[in-house]
C-alpha cells in the first residue's frame, strides 16, 4: 500500500493535499450526498482511506438511500479494517476520504457490521459510510458524529469549532469524548489533558439536555455556567446519569469557546468511580 504523507491547507471549497511520494496535488472536496450519490451509484466500487491511521481498503456500495451502505470487498479488505478498529468492530465514527477515479471526497464511517452481506469477505453484513448531508435511518438530520467526522477528513474542523456557538461546543466536545477522538475533544479543552487516561473508561455518551442561561445573548460574556444533563455508558460501572454544569470560557467576544475540562472531570470523579450498580 502506498504510503502518503499529507499537508493540509485550507480554503472555502476545497482542501488540497499533496502526497509527498509522487509530488502531486489531490483536493479533498466535501460533496453535498445527493451528489455523492449520483457519483457512487450502487454496485460501484471505491478506495476508503483512514485519515488517522493512513490504513486504505476497498470497498463495494451495496445499498444506502440516506447514506451509502457499503462492505469490504475482500477478505483482505475486512482484514484490514478490522486492524484500522484495533481488533474489535465498534460503532465508533471515524474520518476517511473516499477515493473514486480522480476525486477524493471527505466522509465518515463507523465499523459495526450489521443487517445482510452479499460477497465473499468474511464481513457479516454492511456498515455505512457518511458524506455530507447524508443521514440515519432514524432521522432526517446529520449525526453530528459523522458531521465533525466529515469536516475533519474535508480540514473544516478547525474552522467550524473556532467559530462555534456556546451549544455547539458543548455537543462537539461530548462528541469528542464518546468518539475517543482526542483532536476535537484537545482543541475545545481550555487545559491539556491525557486522553489515553479519559478515552478508555468511556464507552458511550448523550447529552440529553442543555440549558443555556439567557444572558448568552449579551455577546460580550466571557464565561458560562451551562447546566447540562448526560447520560454516560463507563466501563464495568454501566449507565450512569450526570446532572450537572459546563464551564465556558473565552478570552475575548469574537474567540472561541472553551471547556474547563479540569472542573468538568472533578465533577465526574465521584461518577466515573462509583461502583456498579
Amino acid at each position: 500500500m502506498l504510503t502518503f504523507i499529507f499537508l493540509y491547507f485550507f480554503s472555502f471549497n476545497t482542501i488540497e493535499v499533496k502526497a509527498s511520494k509522487h509530488g502531486i496535488g489531490y483536493h479533498i472536496e466535501m460533496l453535498d450526498w445527493v451528489e455523492v450519490n449520483k457519483q457512487l451509484p450502487k454496485f460501484s466500487k471505491f478506495h476508503v482511506l483512514d485519515t488517522e491511521s493512513g490504513r486504505m481498503f476497498e470497498v463495494q456500495r451495496r445499498a444506502g438511500s440516506n447514506h451509502a451502505d457499503v462492505q469490504p470487498l475482500t477478505a483482505k479488505d475486512t482484514k484490514i479494517m478490522k486492524e484500522i478498529y484495533n481488533g474489535k468492530w465498534s460503532w465508533r465514527r471515524r474520518s476517511i476520504i473516499v477515493i473514486t477515479k480522480d476525486r477524493w471526497i471527505a466522509a465518515s464511517m463507523h465499523g459495526m457490521p450489521h443487517g445482510a452481506g452479499a460477497l465473499p469477505n468474511n464481513f457479516p453484513g454492511h456498515f455505512c459510510i457518511h458524506f455530507y448531508g447524508s443521514t440515519t435511518h432514524r432521522t432526517n438530520e446529520m449525526d453530528l458524529s459523522h458531521k465533525l467526522m466529515i469536516f475533519k477528513a474535508s480540514g473544516r474542523l478547525y474552522p467550524y469549532l473556532t467559530f462555534a456557538n456556546a451549544e455547539e461546543v458543548i455537543h462537539s466536545y461530548i462528541t469528542g469524548l464518546k468518539e475517543h477522538d482526542e483532536q476535537i475533544a484537545e482543541f475545545i479543552s481550555l487545559q491539556t489533558i491525557n486522553w489515553n487516561t479519559v478515552f478508555p473508561e468511556i464507552e458511550n455518551a448523550k447529552l440529553s439536555a442543555v440549558e443555556l442561561p439567557e444572558e448568552t445573548t449579551d455577546l460580550s460574556d466571557l464565561v458560562l455556567e451551562v447546566p447540562v444533563k448526560i447520560e454516560w455508558y463507563i466501563k464495568e460501572h454501566g449507565k450512569q446519569i450526570f446532572n450537572g454544569k459546563i464551564v465556558l470560557v473565552r478570552f475575548s467576544a469574537a474567540g472561541p469557546w472553551k471547556v474547563d475540562s479540569l472542573q468538568f472531570f472533578e465533577d465526574h470523579k465521584q461518577l466515573l468511580t462509583e461502583p456498579k450498580k
